[in-house]
């Protein structure tokens, strides 16, 4: 609900949640009891069951937000794409609106999803000597389905990937939004709020120092390093990440991957209390995505996951660790969800 706890802090009531994931619906249960909630696949569900749960008329609905799963429009591993089942669900997103036709939406995904092809051609099978890619092959064609299935249901869009440190988040975190207009606007992206180097009239980023002040972590939940790694991980300095060991050591802790190129920042990382967090993952002890606590050897607790996504230190939890590091991850930023939420209302007219 990271994306629901913003809006509704820039003023948009939230009237109804859809969600397949059951941690996820005991996690909006622990914390909005009152909130209507539909746990179920979306692609099951009626724009017409879901207006009858939040006890709506379609003329009362101002925004339909979400985020259709973005796993198969990552730049790790074999991107599927629209052709993977999780990345056509933004069909059903795009069936909610054209059969409620609110006034606006909101979608948000991976950076990925900028340069998808419908259908994944893996690198090994390019080249001079490859036949030529299909249309539904180039870089960028699941966009243009995309932006063309908006148009079909009659929408005008504004798309920008946006960076939620920009706009008070302590985290370096890039995510696709998409914000339509079923009246012709093209909605004005906010303004960043904060800059790396600040001038007139901006913030310097927030910290993770700052984000992390006076929070008192009484469960300290966290996944554990094996021995081996803590003992690398002790090496390495504040701000650091493998480059700072040992000349001798970083073969041995990359292995493999000391003869790749590039993507290789996130290895045996120490985060630093004077910069912002990277991006919040949904597991912390990923060999290639580390995220040591600055002066303790281990990696971030959930609370302290959940300050940097900036959730209220008493937002409930459900399921196992890894479950809880999992809603986490897959949170959009509250700050972010709020710049976006005032954008929506400044372009609407209505004042919060």
């Amino acid at each position: 609900m990271g994306l629901d706890l913003g809006l509704e802090a820039a003023g948009i009531e939230t009237a109804l949640c859809i969600e397949i994931d059951k941690c996820c619906c005991e996690t909006v249960r622990a914390n909005r009891p009152r909130l209507p909630l539909l746990e179920g696949d979306i692609r099951g569900v009626t724009a017409d069951a879901a207006l009858a749960k939040a006890g709506l008329h379609k003329d009362a609905v101002f925004l339909v937000c979400g985020g259709p799963p973005c796993q198969s429009f990552s730049t790790a591993g074999r991107r599927q794409s629209i052709g993977d089942p999780r990345g056509s669900l933004f069909r059903d997103f795009v069936r909610f609106i054209e059969e409620i036709r609110p006034p606006y939406f909101l979608m948000e995904n991976v950076r990925g999803i900028l340069s998808a092809a419908i259908k994944h051609r893996p690198l090994e099978e390019r080249g001079d000597r490859a036949l030529p890619l299909e249309a539904a092959e180039e870089l960028g064609s699941a966009l243009n389905v995309i932006l063309g299935e908006f148009a079909r249901i009659g929408y005008t869009v504004s798309y920008k990937l946006v960076k939620a440190v920009e706009y008070g988040v302590p985290q370096i975190r890039e995510r696709v939004i998409f914000l339509g207009s079923r009246d012709g606007q093209h909605i004005p992206f906010p303004r960043p709020t904060h800059a790396r180097i600040p001038s007139l009239g901006s913030k310097p980023w927030l910290a993770l120092g700052e984000a992390l002040d006076g929070l008192i972590d009484t469960h300290r939940l966290y996944q554990r390093y094996s021995a081996d790694r803590a003992r690398i991980f002790e090496l390495v300095p504040p701000g650091g990440n493998w480059r700072s060991l040992p000349r001798e050591l970083q073969p041995i802790a990359l292995g493999g991957a000391y003869h790749a190129t590039g993507g290789r920042v996130g290895f045996y990382r120490r985060l630093s209390f004077d910069k912002p967090a990277p991006t919040i993952l949904t597991s912390m002890t990923q060999k290639a995505s580390g995220m040591c606590h600055p002066v303790e050897t281990r990696p971030l607790t959930v609370a302290e996951c959940q300050r940097i996504q900036q959730f209220p230190d008493d937002w409930h939890l459900s399921g196992t660790l890894a479950q809880q590091y999992r809603q986490i991850g897959n949170a959009v930023p509250i700050g972010l969800g709020k710049a976006l939420g005032a954008a929506i209302l400044a372009a609407s007219g209505i004042e919060n």
